[in-house]
């Protein structure tokens, strides 16, 4: 029997990134990462009945957390009736797609988007997803079950550099060349299938002291490859900066250095390679302005509440 969190997630820095929207009665905002719901409800509550929030999430898992909280929609488009209030829409789709759903919603800018990048608890906690080495599971991996790739198929399938290059860039594992090769090499025996055929693997490469965070940067950088969630994030970034209005409030909580950059390059060059523009007198071009300068990390009580907040980092911006 699949072990379930408590709750399906905690919410990370869920009052300072919503106070950051500056929500207002009547506003049209967007959560891209619905995953429990806790922040939609708190978008929801303080627009009071008023104006309209889109919620995305392409996992069935988390579609089940709409309760009563929101309408559907599938992968067909036809709509499902689901009570819930009127000012809510869950869209069960890729963040990636927000520019494509929005026109397909009539809307013609958002006041608010808010994204979590975290994973969910619940899917470092069921050990049927085999997104923990915590547990022995099927090598998927991927948050839309009904598509693509697994992490299994990642292991067997790519060639040795191709498969060295994932982890460095995605994993910043320093011997991910090493790393590759076992793994290579192993699967030449009996494929990769499991969790525990990949620790067993890579174990032998991590000192004891560093074991788990090397571990766990492994199974970041397979999840990263098998979602392709760096080509997601530039993509749902871009359609950010077009589809927010003037004062339109940008609020994003990422938890590893190759999303931050990204963020912080959207909202300080206006996108993602943080390639600066300059006008005909030197002045830089930029879509957004920075609410805040440094960056907003979980006050110690959340992150000895919450330990997986520790690495999360929230920064906010403001259309211009």
């Amino acid at each position: 029997m699949a072990i379930k969190a408590e709750t399906y997630h905690v919410p990370v820095l869920k009052g300072e990134s919503i106070d950051g929207l500056c929500i207002r009665k009547g506003g049209i905002y967007a959560d891209v990462t619905f995953g429990g719901g806790g922040h939609s409800r708190e978008i929801l509550a303080r627009l009071e009945g008023t104006g309209h929030l889109y919620s995305f999430d392409q996992d069935t898992d988390a579609e089940r957390n709409i309760a009563n909280t929101g309408n559907g929609m599938d992968d067909t488009m036809e709509e499902r009736e689901i009570t819930a209030p009127e000012n809510f829409t869950f869209v069960r789709s890729n963040f990636r797609y927000i520019k494509n759903w929005m026109r397909y919603y009539d809307v013609e800018g958002l006041d608010g988007l808010l994204a979590d990048l975290g994973v969910s608890s619940h899917h470092l906690d069921d050990e049927t997803r085999g997104f923990s080495f915590r547990f022995d599971a099927p090598l998927d991996m991927r948050m839309n079950k009904r598509a693509g790739m697994t992490a299994a198929d990642v292991l067997n399938q790519y060639d040795e550099e191709r498969l060295a290059d994932v982890l460095y860039l995605y994993g910043e594992l320093k011997n991910a060349r090493k790393i590759a090769s076992a793994i290579v090499k192993a699967r030449g025996e009996n494929p990769v299938a499991t969790t525990q055929d990949l620790t067993d693997i890579a174990a032998a490469l991590f000192s004891r002291e560093r074991e788990k965070k090397e571990m766990a940067k492994l199974f970041q950088a397979l999840r990263i490859e098998v979602n392709h969630e760096m080509d997601a994030l530039k993509e749902m970034l871009t359609a950010a900066a077009d589809l927010l209005k003037p004062g339109g409030r940008l609020s994003v909580i990422t938890y590893h250095s190759l999303e931050d950059r990204m963020v912080k390059n959207i909202m300080k060059a206006g996108n993602v390679e943080g390639k600066v523009k300059q006008d005909f007198f030197g002045r830089i071009e930029a879509p957004f302005r920075p609410v805040n300068n440094k960056v907003i990390v979980p006050r110690a009580e959340e992150q000895e509440r919450n330990p997986r907040s520790r690495s999360a980092k929230l920064r906010i911006a403001e259309k211009v």
